[in-house]
Parts: C-alpha cells; structure tokens; sequence
C-alpha cells in the first residue's frame, strides 16, 4: 500500500475511532480513575473503595448471586436450545416451532420484567405461575369452603384444642343438635350448599344441622334457629368425640344435616380444624428464598430461542454421513446424540454458554424490575449494588469500583471466546 492509500485507510476509520474513544475507551478509563478517588472525586481514596467489594454485605450477596446466576443460566438456556434444535429437526412443524421460541428475543428486558412480575404474582387469580401451582395443588388436597367460619353469639360451640370447634355438651341420640356458625360469605359458599334444615330424631342416632346462621336484613331470622333463606355447611365434617378418641365421624349434607351411629351417643361432638384450614395460596416465586431462580427462569425463557438457533445452525453443519454410520454400527438415538451429535456439537455449545455468560454478567433489568423491593437485596446482582451505590446512596467511587471489577471478570471470558473464533477461524 502507498502512503495515500494507508491515509485515506485512516481517514475513514477515524469516525469510528472517535466513536470509541469517546463511548469506550474513555468512560473505561474515567471509571478506574473513579474508583481510586473518595466520595466528592477531589480525594485519593486508594485501594478502600475495593475493599469495600469484599465487606460490604450487599455488595458480597451481589456477588454470591451472579455466581449463582454464571452457573446455572448459561447451562440451563444452552441444555435446552440444545433439546430444542434436535427435537425440532425431526418434526415436520419444527420451523413454527422454532419461531415461538425464539419470540421471546424480540421482547426487551423491561417489557419481558413487567411480564414475569405479573407471571410471579402471588395472587393465584393474578400470577399464572401460582394459578397452575394452585390448581395443582387443589386437584390432589382441596382446600376448606369455610375458613372464617366461627361460632356466633350463644353458640353451643367452644374452641377446641388443637383448633376447630367442640361442643360444650355431650350428644343424646334421639336429641338433635344445632351446630350453628358464622362467617362465610354468600358468595364464599360451596357450590353444592342448598337451604339449610331442621334435623328430625332418629331413634338410636345422633343427628343435627350445622348450618350459616345468618339472614339478611336488621333482626331478621331467629338467632340459633334454622330460618328460611339459611344455608347448610355442605360437606362439613362433624366428629362424635367420646374420652380423647374420636368414636365416629360424618360429613354434613348438601342441607347442613347429618346422621352420627348410636356410638355417638353421650360424646361431644367436634367439627375438626380441617374444616376451617386457609385455603392454599400458591409458592412465594419472589420470596426470599426462590427470587432469584424465579428471575433466572425469566431470563431462560428470553435467552433459550437464541442458544436454540446458533446450536441448529451448528446442527445443520453436521454431516448426516456420520450420523447414519454410528445408526448402521448398531447405536441408538441417545448415543448418537450422546456420542456423536453433541462432541460435533463442542465448539458451538462453547461459544453460546460462553455468550451468555458475559451477558449474565451485565444482568440488570430483569431483576430490577421482577424482584420487589421486600426481596430486592435477596436477589441482588452485581449490575444492580452498582447502580444502587451509584445513585441511591451517592457513592461514585464504590460504585466505579463495581464497574471496574465486573470489567475484570468479563475480560477472561471474551479472551477465551474470542481465542476460540480465531482457533475455528483457522480450520
């Protein structure tokens, strides 16, 4: 090359250069100069801006968490774009299938953090996730129609030990007995409830009426007394209770009543605590204990569309001359994926794990905006305790110090992955 051309050569990469200066190299180099220097920047401050790295509580939870995050994130979204590249080559609607995964790279990490806030809720008729679990839950353990009811005014009624109610006599057969409650909405009312009714004696039996002692409308309705318009406890179990022992037991019908045997006869009768249990509420996803999977399931479910199309573009490159060979040699589909997909496979697999490596690195977004302010110090990353000293407790100097030392661990990975291209390159 001539010297004109090695100037205009120059000439049109200095806008770029600029750009870089000014956008990279400079802010780099601002930021460790920062990180030496005390709150108010005029004062060297040395190495105690580092220190605080490994003293600082929130800084050293922070940094706990992006270990969590580099472990399992990266692995999780490669092993299933993986799955996902080979299950979808052998499904004739593997394209659309394709596209719905990938979908989720088009949505940014805000819109994708609003969703997942929402997906998380633990108001089972808000979050998705806990509308699942619950309805899960609820199919094998259903939860008690009746968990504000309580005795009224004058009841028969007391508190038993170990919850539920007893009654403060014993039973007579021959006797009904009116077991009334309140406390349950109208509306909160089992779907098989029907209008509540007086037991009839039953020579030899204990019978009675459990029922929502209540009737709208300003002294309406006689109080320990079944009025027209009042509900039965369908459903509810009543207990005959004879030294300690639980002697018999029933369940209410759809009217409140029930028939006890003459074994009943002089027992107390208990309607059991599981008659009054909370219904179950779902899993805290962004608790203390569970926000930060709960984050990274987010992140997985963005991420895993692209590991899915750099691994099947990787997958396409593969002769199909050694798949059939080891099919012809006697092995079956897991060892040939296990043996012979999977190593063809290495150096793509490396390059997107160490992709999204660097990428959780930077996670900022979706914990920020997922994880609420009562678990946001549970779920803290890195990124997040840089933006936090930096602008919510006005500490510059930790803050540069934060950026300074996630540059340091960035750097390793992008050698390595860059190393990698440029060994590939050269094949």
């Amino acid at each position: 090359m001539t010297g004109t051309r090695r100037l205009v050569a120059v000439l049109f990469l200095l806008p770029a250069l600029v750009l870089l200066g000014a956008l990279v190299v400079y802010p780099i180099g601002y930021s460790v100069v920062r990180s030496f220097s005390d709150q108010s920047g005029g004062g060297f401050a040395g190495f105690a801006n580092y220190r605080e790295l490994f003293t600082d509580d929130g800084i050293r939870t922070a940094l706990k968490n992006n270990v969590v995050w580099v472990v399992f994130a990266p692995t999780v979204a490669t092993a299933l774009g993986l799955v996902f590249a080979v299950l979808t080559e052998r499904v004739r609607w593997g394209t659309a299938f394709k596209l719905v995964v990938f979908m989720p790279m088009a949505i940014s990490m805000l819109a994708a953090g609003i969703i997942f806030r929402l997906v998380y809720d633990q108001d089972p008729d808000k979050g998705v996730a806990n509308a699942v679990w619950v309805g899960v839950h609820d199919t094998f353990a259903q939860s008690s129609a009746f968990p504000k009811a309580h005795p009224g005014r004058r009841s028969p009624l007391e508190a038993a030990p170990g919850g539920g109610f007893l009654t403060r006599d014993t039973a007579s057969a021959g006797s009904p007995v009116a077991l009334p409650l309140v406390g349950v909405a109208p509306d909160q009312m089992p779907d098989g409830a029907g209008r509540a009714a007086a037991a009839t004696a039953e020579p030899g039996k204990v019978t009675g009426t459990t029922w929502q002692d209540f009737t709208r409308g300003k002294g309406v309705g006689t109080l320990g007394g079944v009025d027209p318009g009042e509900l039965g406890y369908a459903g509810m179990r009543v207990e005959a209770v004879l030294d300690g022992r639980v002697v018999a037991s029933t369940t209410a019908r759809a009217d409140g009543t029930f028939t006890l045997p003459a074994a009943a006869d002089g027992a107390l009768l208990r309607l059991p605590a599981d008659n009054f249990k909370a219904p179950y509420n779902g899993v805290d996803w962004l608790g203390p204990s569970l926000v930060t999977p709960a984050v990274i399931g987010s992140y997985v479910w963005m991420w895993a569309g692209f590991a899915m199309v750099l691994i099947a573009a990787g997958l396409a490159g593969i002769p199909r001359d050694l798949l059939e060979a080891a099919r012809v040699d006697g092995a079956n589909e897991w060892q040939v994926f296990r043996r012979v997909t999977v190593p063809l496979l290495a150096p793509v697999l490396a390059v997107v794990t160490v992709t999204l490596m660097i990428n959780v690195l930077k996670i900022f977004d979706l914990v920020f905006i997922i994880a609420p302010g009562s678990s946001q110090d549970d779920a803290n990353v890195l990124a997040l305790e840089l933006y936090r000293k930096g602008f919510s407790e006005d500490r510059p100097g930790v803050a540069s110090a934060i950026s300074v030392f996630l540059l340091l661990l960035v750097i390793p990975v992008m050698w390595f992955n860059i190393r990698r291209l440029r060994r590939e390159a050269r094949r």
